[in-house]
């Protein structure tokens, strides 16, 4: 039997992860690496030498899916003590075909099951004296910004899309639950909160926009009002994955006086209405532009971000052409295109005519530098202008950052040269003297 002492010496077990998917899993992945610390186990960086390994899987296109069985692969190969996790984990059978030997499959956001998992595969080792975990949680994204995951799973049933079925309907966090998640967060010296979820703009309908209390006061859980409430933490709060219901036209006077970021990153996947309603996604692109037209006259540096699907079952010329004149007109500043492809399990699937890949692929080049003009044209317009830049890395000779108008990953970069040393974090003034398709650059002032 063991002794006090020698539990003492035994090596707090090590676990490698790995995290693949979208911010919203990212956080998931961070919730879980918080509990293993909180639990007094140690992060590997690497497989071999870990007890175990935990892969966080992406289960939305068949590209992800295979991302994620590449990555259990390389797991089992260099270590073969392997728990799986995430949206893939909601197809075990899948899994288990390929990998019999992992040794646990849990689906998206069940903490406590693959800690459980954890648990059987190696006991923690905890020290509560020196297994601290900070107020904040544990981040995997830098120190500096963090996404804030407001709510779980959708209520839509696009064509095309499966996060339903993984994830289940919405289910809102209380108002003060993720407030109070951004004030510690904000303590612990994040600048910028990328709030997500499947659906932003829903936030609180499943609840009925319950109210909680938060400063001695009640908050709704609602869009606006959380917006509102985050705006009083005084850092950069970006809202992601809203949808353009007519509330959210409440939250661009926020955007105009600087509460949170003039910035909305909105799927509108289309234009055309034959292949919105394919996609059953809503069909007004016309009163779309009326929106964003006004949204513009409100707050007249307002950002939007998009993402679009070409090649959609049915598809025609027509329908392409359509959106790329929406897009001209739309006038969008930052905006990723897909070539559809194929989800096992969505109806899009059965949805026809099918477009061939190279058709696919020409019309996503297509698209791409219609939009790589617009880019260009906006972002020339910041040309001479002064704009505060937070610096994302500073360890070369010129400085990475983005200004308000960026999410990190996804968006432009500011290439910031100056005279002064600079730290990651820094929210520097900048002046812009020139601009690329998608970059810009300037000095420090």
């Amino acid at each position: 039997m063991q002794g006090p002492a020698e539990a003492a010496d035994k090596p707090a077990p090590r676990i490698s992860f790995v995290s693949l998917g979208c911010p919203k899993a990212l956080v998931d992945s961070e919730r879980i690496v918080t509990k293993l610390r909180a639990e007094g186990y140690e992060l590997s960086k690497r497989h071999d030498g870990a007890d175990v390994v935990i892969v966080n899987t992406c289960g939305f296109l068949d590209s992800a899916k295979a991302e994620s069985l590449g990555a259990i692969g390389e797991a089992m190969a260099q270590n073969g003590r392997v728990i799986v996790t995430g949206c893939m984990g909601a197809e075990p059978d899948s899994i288990r075909e390929r990998f019999p030997d992992v040794l646990s499959i849990t689906g998206p956001q069940q903490y406590e099951s693959v800690m459980d998992a954890v648990h059987r595969a190696v006991p923690p080792k905890h020290d509560p004296f020196l297994d601290l975990v900070p107020p904040q949680g544990l981040k995997l994204t830098p120190r500096h910004f963090s996404y804030l995951k407001i709510s779980e799973g959708c209520n839509h049933r696009c064509s095309f899309c499966i996060i339903p079925k993984l994830r289940g309907d919405l289910v809102s966090r209380p108002a003060a639950d993720v407030l109070r998640e951004a004030e510690k967060l904000a303590a612990a010296g994040v600048k910028e909160l990328l709030v997500v979820s499947q659906d932003t703009s829903a936030y609180g309908i499943d609840v009925r926009y319950a109210e909680s209390d938060w400063r001695g006061r009640a908050v709704k859980a609602r869009f606006f009002d959380l917006c509102e409430a985050l705006g009083e933490l005084g850092i950069w709060v970006r809202l992601h994955y809203v949808y353009p219901y007519p509330h959210v036209d409440d939250v661009i006077p926020l955007m105009r006086d600087g509460a949170i970021l003039p910035y909305l990153d909105i799927p509108f996947q289309h234009a055309s209405p034959e292949i919105l309603r394919a996609m059953k996604r809503p069909a007004h692109g016309e009163k779309t532009l009326e929106r964003i037209r006004r949204w513009r006259e409100i707050a007249p540096d307002l950002a939007i971000r998009s993402t679009f699907i070409v090649g959609f079952p049915g598809e025609t010329d027509a329908d392409f052409e359509m959106l790329l004149d929406w897009l001209r007109e739309a006038k969008l500043d930052r905006v990723g295109c897909f070539a559809f492809e194929p989800v096992r399990g969505a109806p899009a699937n059965d949805l026809g005519p099918i477009v061939p890949d190279v058709v696919k692929e020409q019309r996503r080049k297509r698209f791409m530098a219609v939009q790589a003009e617009i880019s260009r044209k906006r972002l020339a317009r910041k040309v001479g202008q002064r704009i505060p830049i937070l610096i994302d890395d500073a360890s070369g000779a010129v400085a990475r950052g983005r200004s308000k108008y960026d999410a990190p990953e996804i968006d432009g970069t500011v290439h910031v040269a100056s005279r002064r040393p600079l730290r990651q974090g820094d929210i520097v003034t900048v002046k812009i003297n020139r601009a690329d398709d998608h970059d810009l650059f300037g000095m420090a002032v």
